[in-house]
Parts: C-alpha cells; sequence; structure tokens
C-alpha cells in the first residue's frame, strides 16, 4: 500500500486551465516584438559626420522616415569598414552586423537643399526616398490606458462574481446569477448518519420523518397527505443544527445542496432572487431532495423594519423569490426545505408559516444525559486515562452546548500535550473547563498583598455562604489566581431547573452578595470588587419584579415581550409604577444584603480560616470546605449523582478485594 501511495501521478493528468496564461503569452509576444522584432540596429550621427559621409560617396540611399529623421544605408565597402569598427560593441547576441545610420536632420527642407548643393558640387548618385512607418509597439503603449482600465474591469467583476476561477457556477460574470449551493450526491456523499447526532433525541424524531417522506413518499400520499415542505431548526449557536441537516441528508440518500443565507447576497441588483430560482431548480431536477439554508435570518427578517437603505431592498426581493419558490411546488416534486438559525423571533411571519416552513424543531441546549451521550462522541479518537469519568464530565459542564464539549475535548487533549502525558487525565478535563469558562491564568499579574488579602475573603465570603444556603448552587472550587478579566473566580455546580421558586432566587442572590458582605465584616470598606456580582443581583432583582411576578407589592403582572418587539422608547407602565419597581428591586438587593451580612458575622471564625487558606494555597476545592465546616446539610441533585458514582467505585473496589 504504501508503494502504490508513493508513485508519481500519471502524465496524462493535464493542469488546470487558468485565464491569466492568456495575459503573461500577450505580455511576452509585446516584449519580444520589442526586443527582437527590428531588423537592424540605430546609430545615431552628427552634422559633421553626414557631411563627411556625403561627400565622400559612402552614402547609397537615404530614407525619410514618417518626414521626422534620415535612415542612411551605406555603400556596400563603408559598410564593411563601419562593421570592421563597431565589431567590438555588438555583444548582444541578437544584434544584427549591418548598423543603420539615422540623422535628425530638423528642418527638411534645409536637408534636402543641403544634399541637392552636394549631389551637383560633388556629382552624387544618391537616391532619397520617403517612408511612412507605424511602429507596432508605439501604438500599443498608446491604447494601454484603455488596455489597463479594461483589464481591471475585467478582474474586479470576477472577484465580486465569486471568484477568478474559469470553471463552476458564479466563476465568470454571466453565470453570477447561478446558486452557489454546495452539492452532494452520489459522487460526494454526505458521511454524517444519526449515530453521529449524539443526544438531541425529540428533533431526532422529527427529522426521522423527514427521511421517510423522501425514501418513501407513497406511503403518505396514497393516504391524501402532503409530504412537507419545510422544516426549521431553531436553537441556540453549537447546539448541532447544521449537523442535524447533514445527517438527515445522509440517512435519506438523496441530492442535498448546502449553503448559507448570506451566499444570496450580492452587490448586484436582482442577483439574489436569480439565484434563489436557479437553486430550486437544480433542486427540482434532482429531486427528490433536499435544499439546506443556514443562518437563514440573513434573508428571511420580517420586511418592512428600518428600510432606510437599498441594500435591504434587495435583501427583501430575494425574500420574495424565496417565499415564491417554497409555494410553488407541487405535491409531486419530492424537494424539501431545511433551514436553521439561531434568531427565529426576527424572521418575516409569512416565512415561519405553515405550507412554507411546516415544522419548527426547537434544538435546545443538551441536558445532563444528552451532554454524557454528546461526551462519548467527542471522546472515542482520545486516548483516555483511568480516572474519567463521563458522568462526572457531563455533570461539571450545565450549559454547555455540543461545540462547547468538542471544543473542550480538543482543549484537554492539548493541555495533556503541552505537560507531556501519554494519556489525557481527569484534571486536564477540569483545566479546560476553567479554561474555557474563565480564561486564561495570569499568575504574572502584579497584585499588592493588600489586594489579594480583599480578593480572598471576597472568595471565601462566596463559598461561606454558598455552603450555609440551602437552594445556593454547591461550590466546586475557589481561586485567587488571576483569570481572564476577573481578579478571582469561584466554580459552582448549579441545579439544572425547568423552574425555579423565589426562595431559589433569593438564595442565589444572597449567595452573589456575600463576597461584598465578607469585605464590610473584615475590613469595614467595600470595594468595587462586586460589579460583576452587583449587575448579576440586579438583573436577577429587576426579573423577579418586572418579569415573573413574584413581588407581592406590585403583584401579578409581567412587562415582557415575548414577541421580541420591544417597547421602544415608552415604557408599559405609569411614573409611580416605575418608582415602585425601583423600590421593590432596592429592597430585595438590600434585604439577601443584610441576610448575606448575618450569616458571615456567624460563622466570622471559619470565614477567617477559610480565607487564610485561600492565601496560602490559592486554589482550594470542596474537600477543604468540608474540613472547615463540615458536611453540607443539604444535598443538590449533582452531589447526591456524585455521592452515588462514589458508593458504586467503593462497591466495586470490594468486590475486587473479596474476589
Amino acid at each position: 500500500m504504501s508503494k502504490e501511495k508513493n508513485q508519481p501521478k500519471p502524465n496524462g493528468i493535464k493542469p488546470k486551465f487558468n485565464s491569466y496564461w492568456i495575459y503573461a503569452a500577450i505580455i511576452a509576444v509585446i516584449l519580444s516584438f520589442n526586443f527582437f522584432g527590428n531588423t537592424a540596429t540605430s546609430t545615431d550621427i552628427s552634422r559633421n559626420k553626414f557631411e563627411e559621409l556625403l561627400r565622400s560617396n559612402d552614402i547609397e540611399n537615404i530614407f525619410i522616415v514618417n518626414n521626422d529623421y534620415a535612415e542612411i544605408h551605406l555603400t556596400k565597402e563603408a559598410q564593411e569598414k563601419l562593421n570592421a569598427s563597431k565589431q567590438q560593441d555588438n555583444v548582444m547576441p541578437w544584434a544584427p552586423t549591418k548598423p543603420v545610420l539615422t540623422y535628425n536632420f530638423g528642418s527638411l527642407e534645409n536637408f534636402e537643399n543641403l544634399i541637392n548643393e552636394n549631389k551637383e558640387e560633388y556629382n552624387l548618385a544618391i537616391d532619397l526616398k520617403f517612408d511612412n512607418r507605424t511602429d507596432l509597439f508605439d501604438s500599443l503603449i498608446g491604447f494601454l490606458p484603455f488596455i489597463v482600465i479594461l483589464g481591471l474591469w475585467i478582474f474586479f467583476m470576477r472577484r465580486m462574481s465569486g471568484g477568478a476561477g474559469g470553471g463552476g457556477a458564479g466563476g465568470q460574470i454571466f453565470n453570477i446569477g447561478k446558486s452557489k449551493a454546495k452539492l452532494f450526491d452520489e459522487k460526494q456523499k454526505v458521511k454524517v448518519s444519526f449515530k453521529d447526532v449524539a443526544g438531541l433525541v425529540g428533533a431526532k424524531e422529527e427529522v426521522q420523518e423527514i427521511v421517510d417522506f423522501l425514501k418513501n413518499p407513497e406511503k403518505y400520499t396514497n393516504l391524501g397527505g402532503k409530504i412537507p415542505k419545510g422544516a426549521l431548526l431553531v436553537g441556540p449557536p453549537g447546539t448541532g443544527k447544521t449537523l442535524l441537516a447533514k445527517a438527515v441528508a445522509g440517512e435519506a440518500g438523496v441530492p442535498f445542496f448546502s449553503l448559507s443565507g448570506s451566499d444570496f447576497v450580492e452587490m448586484f441588483v436582482g442577483v439574489g432572487a436569480s439565484r434563489v430560482r436557479d437553486l430550486f431548480k437544480q433542486a427540482a431536477q434532482k429531486s427528490p431532495s433536499i435544499i439546506f439554508i443556514d443562518e437563514i435570518d440573513a434573508i428571511g427578517r420580517a420586511r418592512g423594519k428600518n428600510n432606510m437603505t437599498g441594500g435591504n431592498d434587495e435583501r427583501e426581493n430575494t425574500l420574495n423569490q424565496l417565499l415564491t419558490e417554497m409555494d410553488g411546488f407541487g405535491t409531486d416534486v419530492n424537494v424539501i426545505v431545511i433551514a436553521a438559525t439561531n434568531r427565529a423571533d426576527v424572521l418575516d411571519k409569512a416565512l415561519m408559516r405553515a405550507g412554507r416552513f411546516d415544522r419548527q424543531i426547537y434544538v435546545d441546549l443538551p441536558d445532563l444525559n444528552e451532554r454524557s451521550a454528546i461526551f462519548n462522541v467527542h471522546l472515542k479518537p482520545l486516548k483516555l486515562g483511568d480516572d474519567v469519568n463521563v458522568d462526572f464530565l457531563a455533570q461539571q459542564t450545565p450549559g454547555f452546548s455540543g461545540a462547547d464539549i468538542a471544543n473542550l475535548c480538543n482543549e484537554a487533549a492539548l493541555m495533556a500535550a503541552r505537560k507531556n502525558k501519554k494519556a489525557i487525565e481527569n484534571e486536564d478535563f477540569l483545566d479546560s473547563v476553567d479554561r474555557i469558562v474563565g480564561g486564561l491564568e495570569k499568575k504574572n499579574k502584579i497584585i499588592s498583598a493588600k489586594e489579594k488579602k480583599t480578593i480572598a475573603y471576597h472568595e471565601a465570603g462566596h463559598a461561606t455562604a454558598s455552603w450555609m444556603l440551602e437552594h445556593a448552587a454547591p461550590l466546586v472550587k475557589v481561586t485567587i489566581v488571576p483569570r481572564g478579566q476577573s481578579l478571582g473566580a469561584a466554580w459552582y455546580l448549579p441545579e439544572e431547573r425547568m423552574i425555579v421558586q423565589t426562595e431559589q432566587m433569593l438564595d442565589e442572590m444572597c449567595a452573589t452578595l456575600a463576597g461584598r458582605a465578607a469585605e464590610k465584616i473584615i475590613f469595614n470598606k467595600i470595594s468595587t470588587g462586586a460589579l460583576s456580582d452587583l449587575e448579576k443581583v440586579t438583573k436577577q432583582a429587576r426579573a423577579m419584579v418586572s418579569i415573573y411576578g413574584l413581588s407581592d407589592k406590585v403583584g401579578n403582572l409581567t412587562y415582557y415581550d415575548s414577541s421580541g418587539q420591544e417597547y421602544g422608547f415608552t415604557k408599559p407602565y405609569s411614573e409611580n409604577t416605575a418608582q415602585l419597581i425601583d423600590e421593590e428591586i432596592s429592597n430585595l438587593i438590600e434585604t439577601q444584603y443584610l441576610r448575606a451580612i448575618a450569616i458571615l458575622t456567624e460563622n466570622k471564625d471559619k470565614l477567617t480560616e477559610l480565607a487564610d487558606r485561600l492565601l496560602e494555597k490559592e486554589v482550594i476545592f470542596k474537600d477543604d470546605l468540608i474540613k472547615i465546616f463540615g458536611k453540607r446539610a443539604f444535598l443538590s441533585e449533582g452531589e447526591k449523582l456524585e455521592q452515588k458514582l462514589k458508593e458504586q467505585e467503593t462497591e466495586e473496589e470490594t468486590s475486587e478485594v473479596e474476589g
């Protein structure tokens, strides 16, 4: 096999033609004509030399070229004499052996009088001829500006029409209206299947029907049903929408046209609509087929909003053509359009209606079990250590998308390679989580001892309060090493809740404010280090009062607009209500701040011990908190799972010993 790979390519494969070769050939011809085209070399002579040659009867013919200068041809004897004298100067290999003398005579009338006088006086037999010549090189120089302008126009038009290459749709200026979709068919198959898509159980069930529609359309049409025309995949970035569409094409085994919404947009008017028509024409010819439009919000935004520029009109024309084409399919044309976006709120209502996109499939962030399945897919090609536990990794990555998990696995592999390890260990994965969430460690950042102590007590305050509160997220790790833009950080393991109760939100706010509360208790001063904490609790309190209706004084009211229209410059409530909302937000935050001060004051000795250990080690884990505070009274779901895993490991070790 290795010999076959090393064999040279057969000579029958010809290099791909490039149109720039033509330009190079034209330039080479012009230069060669300039250097090789002249049949003689010329030598300018003075008036005295000309009169000397004239009186000695060494001139055979005189050509008046374009009434500008005289070209002098000598007799045979005089030519041989001149060649002998010029032989050493003739160093160019292409220079001829017969030089031609030229004389700039100035006034033609005076020059003719001079020749006539000498002919009579010396009885000369000189033939005077007139010659009109056109120099091709000079003519080309005259047309050079027009040639340059034409070349630049062709170059830029080819670039704007999709590339300088000669082949393929969009490669030439006349193909600018052709679709730029990449086609996957029997020659270039999509190799992705549903096995490669971990999690997304509900979404896979929805698209599985689309595959069945394409494979067995008669099963549905015989009962009078119509094949759906489109499916819209909606969800946050990185959740696998594009991967799911490729899996549909791979499972169905039909031609798959893939492109982005921005591929329709061009600076020329009407190009987008033309590309839409060409795309659907190609798809209909290869029916049954799938069209996948990624980031459809590039052309599918709601019409009539912010119509200030001509580019917006062109986008709307493209959208109108897309709406028309999606309505134009009959039930006998098995072409299904799959689109993906993370901005479904900005799409036009006409695009979202049934009959165009019959199915709207929401692809959400993966839950705990789905993250475990995604980890299993991405961990297959990696060399793992014995201590790597997939369930534990899934537990440590709440809110991670599929793309984030793929990035995490790659970062862990890079970290292990950087440390010259032979396998990727659990520590590398945890360090990768810290790197992705918090940023790169900055151990060389200069921090004074006073600032470092303030940071230590701030982070210890967060850890102490979260350990004492029932609904606060349990602590995983605390560090005072600067990371990213933060001077210190604490990692927690939040529960994945579908709904959140008031007590849970209040406990989270209290734990967040405990950092500033610790500074107040220990130093009787507060700093600017709590900016991110204050921003977080202010947003939470505002959401409780104005969105979720969790305030007794404001009542069961919400001022949230789910349509995304917003309220512009007007408020949906009166000034009195606005004042009441502000008061309730302030009361909520201040109440939890006083609650945090009370908790930390009661456990001041433990808070100090924790801060001292943090100053000593710079990084502490949950085991350090257990040594100081004892076991936590409230176990979260994640901690229960972790405790269960430890019990299973203990049972396995016991059974091995007994065996």
